[in-house]
């Protein structure tokens, strides 16, 4: 009897010592077993992840999202270096000079001004002893030649009757021809000093010019013209404005270096004239974006110049295809880069303002700029803006359209910068597909949002593959 109790008290702890050792022995199966379930639940947690969206058209619109058919491009990877629009030397800007010793006598045109060539800019009193002489020395040639004329129309008769030797008229006509080219040394001379025609005319009948006015030089040309030998000569650059009604408008002066009753010399610069219509962009680089320059200037490869400040919405399209002309030999020792130049035709108009005519440019000399040179060329490829693709690590997305859904796919990113994105031709995206070209990361968030609220966009699967909203 005590032994069937001893039995009975201890068969309880050994049945608690025998489940805490099976346990024990069971315990690694045990917790494997629940880290793969739990790895399990947080793999169909991950792939609940939705990959195709639905959007309707008002959201849509707030988002003003656009959709564009791609199609396989061949696009240029390029480099940007920073710039600034320059004048072009020798050719945007010109000054005027004094051409006689005098006296600033007027002013008629102040910086800012619009003016012709020919049009006056100075009236200058004259007192050079060289320029008083050398209309006297005009004025008495010409006298000359009227008084050895009279002579010759008197003898002429005579040496026809043999009254007087021919020798006699002969030595007049000499005298004759001598005076003439006095009078046309002196007329040059007068011509060159400012004088215009008109003056050298009065000069010649006796009245002596003692004031002249400075005007605007007559425009120039920019064109090479083939000379015998085969090699161009470039001229220098016109200086009208437009090829239509407003050719008339010139110049605009730039700066006025004389007073009203200040002394001038001959040579003297009066004013600087201006005309920005011919220009340079002017690009910095490093010696280690020299080989690029090179190849893009000996290829004359097009490339893309982005204007700081441009209001091109206020300005006609430019059509002008930018190539680099030619390359500094020379490096900044100051910022160790050195400049590249490209050519640049502005635009200009014109406005009236209490009676005056004003010049407006689009660009202008200092005005800061982008250049983008292409460096390598890359084939078959799509080519999306950089708002379109969305980043989630080391994966990026865009999002294809059809109707209200759209379907977000991989893509591989051969090349982007600031405002491109290149994705490589690898079959993930379809030609002809419409694709997002904007809101890319607002359509990620989007489509995270919907995965985690559970609900899955009405749609259905067609036997093509295609995807369309559930009807």
């Amino acid at each position: 009897m005590q032994k069937e109790k001893l039995v009975k008290s201890l068969a309880g702890p050994l049945l608690v010592v025998a489940v805490v050792a099976a346990l024990w022995a069971a315990r690694d199966r045990l917790f494997t077993t629940e880290t793969m379930d739990d790895a399990a639940a947080s793999s169909g947690e991950a792939s609940s992840e939705l990959e195709i969206l639905e959007l309707g058209a008002q959201a849509r619109k707030n988002l003003q999202l656009v959709a564009k058919a791609m199609r396989p491009a061949v696009y240029w990877r390029t480099i940007t270096i920073p710039g600034a629009v320059a004048d072009r030397p020798g050719v945007s800007d010109r000054g005027v000079t004094s051409p006689a010793v005098g006296t600033v006598a007027a002013i008629h045109v102040y910086p800012g001004d619009t003016v012709r060539p020919g049009e006056r800019l100075v009236t200058v009193q004259l007192f050079s002893e060289y320029l008083q002489s050398t209309q006297t020395q005009l004025f008495e040639a010409s006298q000359e030649i009227a008084l050895l004329q009279k002579d010759i129309d008197r003898l002429s008769a005579v040496a026809n009757s043999g009254g007087i030797a021919g020798a006699r008229l002969i030595e007049l006509q000499n005298n004759v021809r001598r005076q003439e080219t006095l009078i046309q040394a002196a007329k040059q001379e007068l011509l060159n000093r400012g004088l215009s025609p008109a003056q050298v005319s009065q000069v010649v009948d006796g009245a002596f010019v003692s004031a002249i006015d400075v005007v605007a030089p007559p425009p120039r040309n920019i064109q090479e013209t083939p000379q015998p030998n085969g090699r161009p000569t470039v001229a220098q650059a016109s200086f009208i404005v437009t090829s239509d009604v407003n050719e008339s408008l010139a110049y605009e002066v730039q700066s006025l270096a004389v007073e009203l009753g200040q002394t001038v010399q001959a040579g003297q610069l009066i004013a600087d004239l201006a005309n920005h219509q011919h220009l340079y962009v002017v690009g910095h680089a490093f010696k280690r974006e020299a080989g690029y320059l090179e190849r893009a200037a000996q290829e004359s490869r097009a490339i893309e110049i982005e204007f700081a400040d441009d209001s091109a919405e206020l300005w006609p399209a430019s059509e002008q295809v930018f190539q680099i002309r030619h390359l500094s030999n020379s490096i900044d020792p100051e910022s160790r880069t050195f400049d590249f130049f490209v050519p640049l035709e502005n635009q200009s108009r014109t406005y009236e303002k209490g009676g005056e005519t004003f010049l407006v440019w689009r660009y202008r000399p200092g005005q800061r700029v982008r250049i983008h040179v292409p460096v390598e060329k890359l084939e078959n490829v799509f080519v999306l803006p950089s708002e379109a693709v969305a980043r989630d690590g080391p994966e990026a997305y865009v999002y294809r359209q059809n109707g209200d859904l759209f379907n977000q796919i991989s893509v591989n990113i051969l090349h982007e910068d600031r405002r491109h994105v290149v994705i490589a031709g690898d079959g993930s995206i379809t030609p002809g597909t419409f694709i997002a070209q904007n809101a890319g990361a607002s359509l990620r968030r989007v489509l995270k949002s919907q995965s985690a609220s559970g609900e899955q966009p009405g749609l259905h699967v067609h036997a093509d593959g295609t995807v369309h909203a559930a009807h």
